[in-house]
């Protein structure tokens, strides 16, 4: 079974050229350009440098196979892929996160455990959503995640949509997290059928979009400002940087492809940790 996002990208690389844009391809510059502004099934809107990103990481690859298995030459071996330019991550700061803990601790329901599990796993959106109880093992504190829930398309060209539940983003996402003991003890208080999804306590699962609209709600009862669901996930790994996780460990726990990943996003200090560093300064002393 391919990964979910990989499924989706080849889908995309297949419309591309099943919808007339493969001449674009004679100029590389202009392909690029083509998908950031026009790349959309409806061409009035463009793709993201991600995903541009990673249509020509595909193209690329299909390329190489034809060129090494058939001795087709093949120009998009060497085509550039676009920069992506990654704004810096915002998380959630220590009073938001004790607000937002109370809140949730005080008032659990299937949907506070879920974020309270991602609070303390890093867990992205699709694999909360597919998480049963069968998938949390509470005598170890151990959560094992091995699917994931998206919404994809149903069919090349149309509009219809379908949620599916797939296997996670890459191998390494495939892992097994531990959990703090008050957590394993709120869950073991609360366990319910080893059939049942997390989120929904039934065998119905709960799609991202609804549990996206689901956390700002509880934003908005704390008082804490909208964010994205993704923000616990950063705010999970930042807080183990700098509670001194070594970056190996980070990776592994989020179910990075490689170390260089977590590096490159999550290695830096917080403007709150630059100013205490600050503050130990002293040239004079």
């Amino acid at each position: 079974v391919l990964p979910v996002p990989f499924l989706d990208t080849l889908l995309l690389f297949y419309y591309i050229f099943v919808g007339g844009l493969c001449q674009v391809l004679l100029y590389y510059i202009t392909f690029i350009e083509y998908l950031l502004k026009y790349g959309k099934s409806d061409k009035n809107s463009g793709l993201s440098a991600k995903t541009v990103h990673d249509i020509i990481v595909a193209m690329r690859s299909i390329a190489k196979y034809s060129e090494q298995e058939y001795g087709l030459s093949n120009p998009m071996c060497s085509i550039s892929r676009p920069k992506i330019q990654r704004n810096e991550i915002s998380v959630l700061n220590e009073s938001e996160r004790k607000n937002l803990q109370n809140h949730l601790v005080n008032n659990l329901n299937n949907t506070n455990i879920g974020i309270l599990l991602t609070m303390y796993s890093g867990m992205r959106i699709g694999e909360i959503c597919a998480l049963k109880w069968s998938d949390i093992d509470l005598q170890s504190g151990i959560i094992r995640i091995s699917k994931t829930v998206q919404r994809i398309n149903e069919k090349i060209g149309n509009s219809k949509t379908k949620i599916i539940v797939g296997s996670p983003k890459s191998r390494t996402s495939e892992r097994k997290i531990p959990i703090p003991n008050f957590l394993v003890n709120i869950l073991n208080e609360r366990r319910q059928n080893e059939n049942n999804y997390i989120l929904s306590g039934t065998h119905k699962l709960i799609e991202p979009r609804t549990m996206q609209n689901r956390f700002k709600s509880v934003l908005k009862k704390c008082g804490i400002r909208n964010v994205n669901f993704h923000l616990l996930r950063h705010t999970y790994a930042t807080v183990c940087i700098e509670n001194g996780f070594d970056a190996k460990t980070v990776s592994e726990l989020l179910g990075h492809s490689n170390v260089n990943i977590t590096l490159n996003r999550y290695v830096h200090s917080s403007l709150d940790t630059k100013k205490k560093y600050v503050e130990k300064l002293n040239f004079v002393a």
